[in-house]
Protein backbone atom coordinates (compact mmCIF):
# COMPACT_ATOMS: atom_id res chain seq x y z
CA UNK A 1 0.00 0.00 0.00
CA UNK A 2 1.09 3.08 -1.10
CA UNK A 3 0.39 5.79 1.12
CA UNK A 4 2.73 8.66 0.09
CA UNK A 5 0.25 10.22 -2.54
CA UNK A 6 -2.58 11.05 -0.70
CA UNK A 7 -2.86 13.82 0.41
CA UNK A 8 -5.33 17.06 0.51
CA UNK A 9 -4.68 20.86 -0.31
CA UNK A 10 -6.58 22.82 2.01
CA UNK A 11 -8.06 26.05 1.12
CA UNK A 12 -11.49 27.05 2.23
CA UNK A 13 -10.17 29.77 4.74
CA UNK A 14 -8.03 31.77 6.28
CA UNK A 15 -7.27 32.30 10.51
CA UNK A 16 -5.58 35.73 11.38
CA UNK A 17 -4.76 37.12 14.91
CA UNK A 18 -7.09 40.22 14.00
CA UNK A 19 -10.10 37.73 13.87
CA UNK A 20 -9.62 35.70 16.40
CA UNK A 21 -11.94 36.55 19.85
CA UNK A 22 -9.63 37.78 22.55
CA UNK A 23 -10.61 34.73 25.03
CA UNK A 24 -9.87 32.02 23.15
CA UNK A 25 -12.92 29.80 25.31
CA UNK A 26 -15.09 32.10 22.99
CA UNK A 27 -13.27 31.42 19.98
CA UNK A 28 -13.51 27.69 20.60
CA UNK A 29 -17.35 28.16 21.28
CA UNK A 30 -17.24 30.18 17.96
CA UNK A 31 -15.87 27.31 16.27
CA UNK A 32 -17.90 24.60 17.79
CA UNK A 33 -20.95 25.96 16.81
CA UNK A 34 -19.79 26.37 13.43
CA UNK A 35 -19.09 23.05 13.49
CA UNK A 36 -22.27 21.79 15.00
CA UNK A 37 -24.34 24.20 11.83
CA UNK A 38 -22.59 22.58 8.87
CA UNK A 39 -23.31 19.01 10.59
CA UNK A 40 -19.59 17.83 10.93
CA UNK A 41 -19.44 14.57 12.25
CA UNK A 42 -19.00 13.89 15.39
CA UNK A 43 -18.27 17.19 16.43
CA UNK A 44 -17.86 17.22 20.37
CA UNK A 45 -15.04 14.25 19.50
CA UNK A 46 -11.96 14.65 20.91
CA UNK A 47 -9.10 13.02 21.22
CA UNK A 48 -7.59 13.35 24.99
CA UNK A 49 -3.57 12.26 25.35
CA UNK A 50 -2.41 11.26 29.22
CA UNK A 51 0.57 10.08 30.76
CA UNK A 52 0.52 6.67 32.65
CA UNK A 53 2.70 6.01 35.67
CA UNK A 54 5.55 4.91 33.48
CA UNK A 55 5.81 8.55 31.48
CA UNK A 56 4.03 6.63 28.22
CA UNK A 57 1.86 8.52 26.42
CA UNK A 58 -2.26 6.83 25.66
CA UNK A 59 -4.58 8.54 23.59
CA UNK A 60 -8.35 7.61 23.00
CA UNK A 61 -11.42 9.15 21.45
CA UNK A 62 -13.92 10.72 24.30
CA UNK A 63 -16.95 12.71 23.94
CA UNK A 64 -16.79 16.87 25.19
CA UNK A 65 -20.01 17.34 27.37
CA UNK A 66 -19.64 20.80 28.46
CA UNK A 67 -17.14 23.85 27.45
CA UNK A 68 -17.37 26.84 30.06
CA UNK A 69 -14.93 29.94 30.47
CA UNK A 70 -13.08 27.57 33.10
CA UNK A 71 -12.52 24.82 30.63
CA UNK A 72 -13.50 21.15 28.82
CA UNK A 73 -15.33 19.35 30.54
CA UNK A 74 -15.83 14.76 30.01
CA UNK A 75 -16.91 11.89 31.62
CA UNK A 76 -15.32 8.56 32.39
CA UNK A 77 -14.71 5.15 34.73
CA UNK A 78 -12.27 7.04 37.33
CA UNK A 79 -10.88 3.30 37.48
CA UNK A 80 -10.11 2.90 33.67
CA UNK A 81 -6.70 3.41 32.00
CA UNK A 82 -7.39 7.23 31.32
CA UNK A 83 -8.96 7.82 34.90
CA UNK A 84 -5.96 5.96 36.98
CA UNK A 85 -3.80 8.43 34.23
CA UNK A 86 -4.97 11.75 35.49
CA UNK A 87 -5.70 10.59 39.13
CA UNK A 88 -1.62 10.55 39.11
CA UNK A 89 -0.65 13.30 36.32
CA UNK A 90 -3.09 15.23 35.86
CA UNK A 91 -1.55 17.40 32.92
CA UNK A 92 -3.55 16.41 29.79
CA UNK A 93 -3.87 17.26 25.83
CA UNK A 94 -6.75 17.38 23.74
CA UNK A 95 -7.35 17.50 19.57
CA UNK A 96 -10.75 18.47 18.17
CA UNK A 97 -10.42 17.61 14.45
CA UNK A 98 -13.22 18.62 12.11
CA UNK A 99 -12.09 17.65 8.36
CA UNK A 100 -15.20 19.48 6.58
CA UNK A 101 -14.05 23.20 7.69
CA UNK A 102 -9.96 21.82 7.56
CA UNK A 103 -9.76 22.70 11.20
CA UNK A 104 -8.17 21.46 14.00
CA UNK A 105 -8.08 22.57 17.70
CA UNK A 106 -5.04 21.31 20.45
CA UNK A 107 -5.90 21.94 23.96
CA UNK A 108 -3.20 21.76 26.72
CA UNK A 109 -3.50 22.14 30.68
CA UNK A 110 -4.66 20.39 34.05
CA UNK A 111 -7.90 18.39 34.95
CA UNK A 112 -9.32 17.78 38.06
CA UNK A 113 -12.39 16.14 38.79
CA UNK A 114 -15.78 17.88 38.83
CA UNK A 115 -17.80 17.95 42.24
CA UNK A 116 -19.93 14.89 42.78
CA UNK A 117 -23.00 17.18 42.75
CA UNK A 118 -21.79 17.79 38.70
CA UNK A 119 -21.15 14.26 37.99
CA UNK A 120 -25.14 13.26 39.64
CA UNK A 121 -26.94 15.84 37.45
CA UNK A 122 -24.98 14.94 34.45
CA UNK A 123 -25.17 10.79 34.92
CA UNK A 124 -28.90 11.25 35.84
CA UNK A 125 -29.82 12.93 31.94
CA UNK A 126 -27.98 9.74 30.63
CA UNK A 127 -30.43 7.14 28.62
CA UNK A 128 -31.25 4.50 31.19
CA UNK A 129 -29.03 1.48 29.22
CA UNK A 130 -25.88 4.01 29.42
CA UNK A 131 -26.34 4.53 33.30
CA UNK A 132 -26.45 0.45 33.09
CA UNK A 133 -23.34 0.31 31.11
CA UNK A 134 -21.44 2.59 33.74
CA UNK A 135 -21.79 0.10 36.50
CA UNK A 136 -21.75 -3.28 34.60
CA UNK A 137 -18.26 -2.27 32.71
CA UNK A 138 -14.83 -2.55 34.74
CA UNK A 139 -13.55 -0.35 31.71
CA UNK A 140 -10.31 -1.13 30.39
CA UNK A 141 -10.11 -4.43 32.69
CA UNK A 142 -9.25 -7.65 30.60
CA UNK A 143 -12.21 -9.70 30.89
CA UNK A 144 -13.18 -13.53 29.74
CA UNK A 145 -16.08 -12.83 26.76
CA UNK A 146 -18.63 -9.88 26.40
CA UNK A 147 -21.09 -12.35 27.89
CA UNK A 148 -19.36 -11.21 31.12
CA UNK A 149 -20.37 -7.28 30.83
CA UNK A 150 -23.39 -8.73 29.48
CA UNK A 151 -24.80 -10.50 32.66
CA UNK A 152 -23.45 -7.58 34.61
CA UNK A 153 -25.55 -5.62 33.05
CA UNK A 154 -28.69 -7.90 33.22
CA UNK A 155 -27.82 -8.22 37.33
CA UNK A 156 -27.55 -3.80 37.40
CA UNK A 157 -30.90 -3.74 35.05
CA UNK A 158 -33.11 -6.08 37.54
CA UNK A 159 -31.59 -4.00 40.35
CA UNK A 160 -32.30 -0.55 39.40
CA UNK A 161 -35.37 -1.31 37.57
CA UNK A 162 -35.75 2.74 37.46
CA UNK A 163 -33.26 4.57 39.16
CA UNK A 164 -29.54 4.30 38.88
CA UNK A 165 -27.50 6.13 40.95
CA UNK A 166 -24.18 7.24 39.96
CA UNK A 167 -21.85 4.57 40.65
CA UNK A 168 -18.85 6.30 43.06
CA UNK A 169 -16.18 4.97 40.21
CA UNK A 170 -17.63 7.42 37.56
CA UNK A 171 -17.50 11.08 36.63
CA UNK A 172 -16.42 14.11 35.61
CA UNK A 173 -13.60 15.67 34.92
CA UNK A 174 -12.35 19.02 33.69
CA UNK A 175 -9.51 19.87 31.57
CA UNK A 176 -8.38 23.85 32.50
CA UNK A 177 -6.32 25.11 29.71
CA UNK A 178 -3.06 27.17 29.77
CA UNK A 179 -2.35 27.02 25.58
CA UNK A 180 -5.23 26.38 23.42
CA UNK A 181 -4.24 26.54 19.47
CA UNK A 182 -6.66 26.87 16.05
CA UNK A 183 -5.12 25.37 13.25
CA UNK A 184 -6.93 26.26 9.64
CA UNK A 185 -5.48 24.43 7.23
CA UNK A 186 -4.11 26.35 3.86
CA UNK A 187 -2.68 25.85 0.21
CA UNK A 188 0.79 24.24 0.35
CA UNK A 189 0.87 23.30 3.92
CA UNK A 190 1.69 26.66 4.46
CA UNK A 191 -1.42 26.30 7.20
CA UNK A 192 -2.47 29.16 9.60
CA UNK A 193 -1.64 28.46 13.38
CA UNK A 194 -2.69 31.25 16.25
CA UNK A 195 -1.93 30.38 19.74
CA UNK A 196 -3.37 31.48 23.17
CA UNK A 197 -0.89 31.04 26.10
CA UNK A 198 -1.77 31.56 29.45
CA UNK A 199 0.76 33.68 31.17
CA UNK A 200 0.43 35.69 34.27
CA UNK A 201 -3.94 35.04 34.30
CA UNK A 202 -3.46 36.63 30.71
CA UNK A 203 -3.93 35.03 27.49
CA UNK A 204 -1.19 35.83 25.21
CA UNK A 205 -2.19 35.95 21.51
CA UNK A 206 0.55 34.43 18.94
CA UNK A 207 1.12 33.25 15.34
CA UNK A 208 3.10 29.73 15.21
CA UNK A 209 4.83 29.04 11.86
CA UNK A 210 3.26 25.98 10.11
Amino acid sequence: MDLHNIREDYSKRELSESHCAADPMVQFEQWLNEAISVQVKEPTAMNLATIDERGRPAARIVLLKEVNRQGFVFFTNYLSQKGRALAQHPFAALTFFWPELERQVRVEGKTAKLAAEQSDQYFASRPYASRVGAWASEQSKIISAKSVVLGKAALIAAKYPLHIPRPPHWGGFILIPDSIEFWQGRPSRLHDRIRYRLENQNWIKERLSP
